[in-house]
């Protein structure tokens, strides 16, 4: 029994002081980064820690004076039960905040019920919970019901990580997340057989998604690094012609301002003629505005700058796979964004569009 109790006090001291420590990180990393965007998931996975910082505390304030008696077995796995339901709870109340989620769940996860669907499990669970510690009454049901709801918990959240670190090109942590929630769920299992043991299994689950909750701030960062943002004052164009060992020109584009790498880009015939109509009536007319042809126009009614406004979204789309890589980049995160900063449409007309470039800021050039 003397070994348990020391078994148990360095166990509690472990969990006090490593998941403090991961809670106060979290919470640095979300200040610096997470406050600007008014994104409290961070927060919440945060808090999810310190549950477990707390239950360190318990097992520390019962591992000499109570251990070992009736009541102290008692009240430390009822305070395990009520701390591991907090956390599962505050796991998923951050689901809503993640930006890849699986489209089967989206709509779930992001509507306003999502926090009455978690909090009555959460209750129904909590309530029972709550009334065997303080009855002080022996039911093998209601003590692993914090075992049930992690079940629930740990379903969302592999698909929820699975999606995030899938669609930011992180496939090795993808994989490495599954491995992890299949530890977790081997590990909450095994708390239902009551063995002396699951305080190993307990370290080695908590360690592990401590680690991808830090893999996971990370590849939050490396998202909005990738984002791209920029301004017309700090853009500028170099159009160009280059001859490719065949002897034959490639048609090239060179933006400064947006990407943190520029890259000489290479277009197709048609969408250098596109971006050389945009830069010339840039710097030739006063507004530099292009008309698009309407929908509904006739054919041979007149001649518009630009027949459809999908060559725009080709020339942008040529852009991306040059610069980022092709299916390396989103609608949302690349997109819709260079659209934004190179492009503006005319508040008068929507058909007109012209380049945000100031015209000193567009260099044409016939070969390099």
């Amino acid at each position: 029994m003397e070994n348990l109790s020391e078994i148990t006090l360095f166990y509690g001291w472990w969990q006090l002081t490593v998941c403090l420590f991961a809670f106060l990180a979290l919470i640095a990393i979300w200040y610096h980064l997470g406050k600007k965007q008014n994104d409290f998931g961070q927060v919440f996975l945060a808090m999810s820690i310190l549950c477990w910082s707390v239950s360190g505390g318990m097992e520390i304030l019962y591992a000499h004076n109570l251990l070992g008696t009736s009541h102290g077995d008692f009240y430390i796995q009822g305070s395990r039960s009520v701390l591991s339901l907090l956390n599962s709870l505050f796991i998923l109340l951050a689901l809503p905040y993640f930006k890849y989620l699986p489209s089967f769940l989206e709509s779930i996860i992001k509507s306003n019920y999502w926090k009455i669907i978690v909090g009555l499990p959460f209750l129904f669970s909590l309530l029972p919970t709550l009334t065997k510690l303080w009855g002080q009454t022996e039911n093998a049901l209601i003590s692993e019901l914090d075992v049930y709801y992690s079940i629930l918990t740990l379903s969302l959240l592999a698909w929820v990580l699975w999606e995030s670190f899938h669609k930011r090109r992180l496939s090795l942590l993808a994989y490495l997340s599954i491995f992890c929630v299949a530890i977790i769920f081997a590990a909450q299992l095994y708390k239902l057989t009551n063995n002396g043991m699951q305080l190993l299994f307990s370290a080695i689950f908590k360690s592990n998604l401590i680690m991808l909750f830090f893999a996971l701030a990370l590849s939050w960062v490396k998202d909005m690094a990738e984002t791209i943002e920029g301004n017309a004052k700090s853009l500028r164009m170099h159009i160009f012609k280059r001859k490719n060992a065949k002897g034959k020109f490639d048609f090239l584009i060179n933006l400064g301002g947006v990407f943190e790498e520029q890259k000489d880009i290479v277009l197709s015939k048609s969408q250098h003629e596109l971006i050389m109509k945009f830069a010339k009536r840039r710097i030739d007319s006063k507004d530099g505005w292009l008309e698009i042809k309407p929908k509904n126009a006739l054919i041979s009614s007149r001649d518009y700058d630009i027949n459809d406004y999908n060559e725009i979204k080709r020339l942008l789309q040529a852009i991306l796979d040059g610069q980022i890589g092709k299916g390396a980049w989103t609608k949302e995160q690349h997109e819709l964004p260079l659209k934004n900063i190179l492009l503006e449409r005319s508040s008068d007309r929507e058909r007109k569009i012209r380049l945000t470039l100031d015209p000193k800021n567009i260099e044409i050039s016939t070969t390099v």
